[in-house]
Order: C-alpha cells, then sequence, then structure tokens
C-alpha cells in the first residue's frame, strides 16, 4: 500500500525535473559563466547562485521551456553584479592604499592568456554578447533575448567588441 500523498508526489516529481534541468545545462553554464568572468571557480559560484534563483522561482516561470533563457540571462546578471562588486573592492582598497589587492604582472604569457585578458578588458555587455553569439553559438535574436537588449543592440555590440579586440590584439602582438 502506497502512503505518498499527492502533494509529496508532486513535489517529488519537481525535484526530479529541477535535479534534470540542473545536470542538463550546468556544464554549459559553467562555460558561459567562466568565459564571462575568466575564473573558474566564480563561474561554479555565479551558476550555483543562478540554480538557485531560478529554482525558488521555477513555479513562476512563464514559460518552463524557455529555463535555458532564463538561466543564461541569469548567468549574465550575477557576473555583471560581481564585476561591479570587485570594482568597488579595488576602489576602496586604492583609497585606503592596501596593497593585497594589486595584482602581479607576469611577463611572457601565452597567446591564449592575451585572449582571455583581451576578452576580460572589454566592456560586460560586450563581452557577454560575444560570448554568447560565438561560443554559446546564439543567434541574433536569442542573444537579445538573453541581454534584454534589441538585436540592433547586439549587432552593435559584437561589433564594438571585435574591433576592441581585433585593435587590443595587434597592440599585444607589435
Amino acid at each position: 500500500m502506497n502512503t505518498t500523498s499527492f502533494g509529496e508526489a508532486v513535489a517529488k516529481r519537481g525535484e526530479q525535473t529541477l535535479a534534470g534541468l540542473y545536470w542538463r545545462h550546468a556544464s554549459d553554464a559553467v562555460r558561459l559563466a567562466f568565459l564571462l568572468t575568466g575564473d573558474q571557480h566564480a563561474a561554479e559560484d555565479i551558476v550555483q547562485d543562478a540554480f538557485i534563483r531560478l529554482f525558488g522561482r521555477f513555479q513562476e516561470l512563464r514559460s518552463p521551456d524557455a529555463f535555458e533563457v532564463y538561466l543564461r540571462r541569469t548567468i549574465v546578471n550575477l557576473s555583471r553584479d560581481r564585476f561591479r562588486r570587485l570594482r568597488l573592492e579595488r576602489d576602496y582598497a586604492a583609497r585606503e592604499g592596501d596593497s593585497s589587492f594589486r595584482q602581479a604582472v607576469t611577463p611572457q604569457i601565452e597567446e591564449r592568456q592575451l585572449i582571455r585578458d583581451a576578452l576580460r578588458s572589454l566592456p560586460h555587455r560586450q563581452r557577454a554578447a560575444l560570448v554568447l553569439r560565438f561560443y554559446a553559438d546564439l543567434s541574433e535574436q536569442q542573444t537579445a533575448e538573453v541581454l534584454q537588449c534589441s538585436v540592433a543592440a547586439v549587432k552593435s555590440l559584437v561589433s564594438r567588441a571585435t574591433a576592441s579586440l581585433r585593435e587590443r590584439m595587434r597592440g599585444d602582438v607589435l
């Protein structure tokens, strides 16, 4: 005889659905967050936070089929928030004279590191547009949905980002 109530069964099924969503999207989400932040640990933290936020609102999603779009948007927003927080911390440390926040400069780094640094030097929205368009292989329309802007804005962001990267890479190579 099964003593599980209907409510418990629905809750258990919801947990399985959420777990399935996590396993289906987590690795791609971490890659996206890593490309946005350049830091593996921060990327993992951001993805965990994104899933927690979305899981808490899973029942409220207008379209549960659009979970991936909501997840990407949340990751982009959380990574932007992280950069804002880090900038505030650096500004505070600079004002207070804390030398522990100063970054060490490493001589002779590989081309891959140069590209990562160039990508990190871009403003957040440009970096996000590039990563979503070319790494996540989203269309301009999908990228616009994630960034909550127009397709024209995505085109502009990608154009400015690629021009900046070209200029930066030419400067580093020469």
